[in-house]
This record gives C-alpha cells, structure tokens and sequence, in this order.
C-alpha cells in the first residue's frame, strides 16, 4: 500500500543532495517496460503512485506540494509450488507405469520438475509488486516501504541508477552520527540489569538501547515531551505487543501480547535477563491528534495510523499525510535526541544507568 491511503510502513533513507520536482524526469527515464515484454527474467521499473501499470510518471501525476510520489514496480512470472508439485507427480507416476518400476532417481526426478517448470513458466500470469516510495524535497529523505534487507537493497540501486545518488539508510547509527555527531563504533556496551551476573550484551545496540531508555523515561518522567522550546508538546505511551532480546545463551528473544505487558512481571524479568526492547507499539498525542505504530529497533516503522486528514482533492490528502507522518518521524528523532545527549554524557549516562537499574530492580521484585 502507497503513503496515499491507509496506514504506511516504510523506512527513511536520507539523501546527500537536494532534489526539487525534476527528479520525476530522471525516475521517467527508467520507467518500468511494457507487461508484453516479460519473459523468464523478471523485469522492474518506475511507475506512478496512482497504479503500477501507469508509467506516465510527469510533475502532474507525481509531485504534489514538496513531495514526489512513485512506485518501483517489479514484474514477473511465478510457477506455484502446489501446482509444480502436482505435475511433477503426475509425470512422475506414468514413468513409473512405463519402467514398470517403484521409484525414480533422484536426478530423472529433478529432470521431470525443470521440465515441468519450464513449461509451466510463460503461461503462468505476470506477479506485480510495488515498493511505494516518496521523496521529501524539503527535508531530503526519501520514504520507501522496502522493509526487509532485499527490498532495501533494490529500492537504494534502483533509485542510484536513476537518480545518480545513493541514498543512505537511516538507522540508529546514521541518524546518531548525522544528529549529535555520535560514533557507534565509540559507545561502549552496556547493561541496565542490575544483576552483576549479567554482563553487558557484547553487541552494542543504540536502537535497543534507545526504545529501552524510552520506556524508562516515558514512566518516570510521564511520557511528556515538546520537540521545541516554541512547539506544542507531544504525549507519549508504549504499549504492546512487546519484544525482548538478547544475544546468547538460552532463549534470545521474549514475545509479551496480552494485556499491558509493560506492567507484567515478566518484563521485568526479562530486563533483569539483560534483554532489551527489541520492538514495541509507540503511540504519540498532541490534543486529540493521535499517531501510532510498531517500532523496531534498527528504526523500521510499520503499521502507522495517521491521524484522520481534513482534505479532500487527493493531492491535498497526499500532502496533509505526509505532513503527518513527517510530524511523527520528527518528534520520534527528537525522542532520539535527547537519548543521544545523555549517552554521549560521560556523567549524565552513568547517572541515568543507576537510575534504570533501580528501576529494572524494582519491575522485577528484586
């Protein structure tokens, strides 16, 4: 589903130049080829965000305000399992019938399935797919629903090759290094358990570190938080489902679903384990105004529900969601921030260290 309608996941990418509404022309010129010409190898390309058959990609039917909005379309023929699995047995059988035997070599079997498959393949329907992506020419960041490493691998080479640039994904670790100029490679692990048998996980994690700092700030210090001095202020709740993890021995990962699991036991226990949360439900208020989805720690956003739009033509609508979901990011990365500004403080982290282990100490009745 594009960033039009519905609720969005997407990544963030930041871009190391400015782009304005002649992009569209670059992405048109690496528009997606015609259906007709699919064969055996899959083909992709760029279309419109209206529908993936529409590769009239021009500043109308792409650029809405200070957004660009298209779709990387991939295009190709897929013989199903069931189906192949069911073929290859029936030739498999009349074989048999013919030798008058009870089983196939291996290899006369893995023949039978090439062949099927190969027979199979150019009668089968085209599969379409569609990354959604838009691009922030006032921010420079592009947002693309390209979630799993795959995806993001063929949205950042598809949008280099067609714009010349190579966007860089924003995680934890770019976006401290771009925001408070924090090296990962310089933060030194750290356990909030307060168990000395608990040694810090080897695998430094500012991701897991951060959405971990935010549920302990967000029930000391009330979930309150105004991303500028002049703005409004923000509420702020966690809720589940909710997970924990740890790299090592026994279980690594710990999955809460039902009821609050913030205020179960068990999640305390699992912070006394030194887990950390790894993905967590963040819901985020200004009045009546409410914005939510599911955060991973490596900052993918999935499943979030914008805030219900007053426009009514579809390029305001565009433009008022967007506006939207760049309100949450920002006031996401200003969480962030403040993360960031206490762990870069030698002092105020170690402060803020003690503080949480009392708290883990206390969530889990020790």
């Amino acid at each position: 589903m594009g960033f039009d309608r519905g609720s969005v996941s997407f990544r963030l990418f930041y871009l190391s130049r400015s782009f304005g509404p002649a992009l569209v022309v670059r992405l048109a010129a690496q528009a997606a080829p015609p259906i007709e010409t699919l064969g055996h190898e899959a083909i992709q390309g760029w279309v419109t965000g209206r529908h993936l058959l529409d590769t009239r990609l021009t500043e109308e039917s792409c650029v809405f305000g200070g957004y660009l909005h298209a779709t990387l379309m991939r295009a190709e023929r897929k013989v199903p399992e069931a189906l192949l699995r069911a073929h290859a047995r029936l030739e498999e059988e009349a074989q048999l019938r013919a030798r008058n035997a009870t089983n196939l070599p291996r290899q006369a079997r893995s023949e039978i399935r090439n062949e099927i498959f190969e027979r199979l393949l150019p009668v089968m329907p085209p599969t379409l797919t569609g990354l959604p992506v838009a691009v922030d020419f006032r921010n420079d960041r592009v947002l693309a629903g390209a979630m799993g490493d795959q995806q993001i691998e063929r949205f950042s080479a598809a949008f280099r090759e067609a714009s010349g640039t190579l966007p860089v994904l924003l995680t934890p670790e770019t976006a401290a290094l771009k925001r408070r100029q924090v090296n990962a490679r310089d933060v030194s692990a750290v356990s909030f358990s307060p168990d000395e048998n608990v040694p810090p996980d080897e695998n430094v994690s500012l991701g897991m570190d951060f959405l971990t700092w935010l549920w302990w700030w967000w029930e000391i210090e009330g979930g309150n938080f105004r991303p500028e001095k002049s703005g409004p202020q923000y509420g702020m709740i966690l809720e589940g489902p909710v997970t924990f993890f740890r790299e090592g021995q026994g279980a690594h990962e710990t999955v809460l679903r039902k009821g609050n699991p913030f205020d179960s036991r068990e999640a305390g226990i699992a912070l006394l384990g030194g887990k950390r949360v790894r993905r967590a439900k963040l819901t985020l208020a200004q009045g009546e105004t409410m914005w939510s989805a599911t955060v991973d720690a490596d900052f993918a956003f999935r499943g979030l529900k914008l805030p219900k739009g007053e426009q009514i033509d579809p390029s305001g609508q565009f433009q008022e969601r967007m506006l939207h979901i760049e309100t949450f990011v920002e006031v996401f990365l200003g969480l962030y921030d403040c993360f960031l500004d206490q762990r870069k403080s030698a002092a105020e982290w170690k402060i803020t260290v003690a503080a949480m282990r009392a708290w883990v100490a206390k969530r889990a009745g020790v």
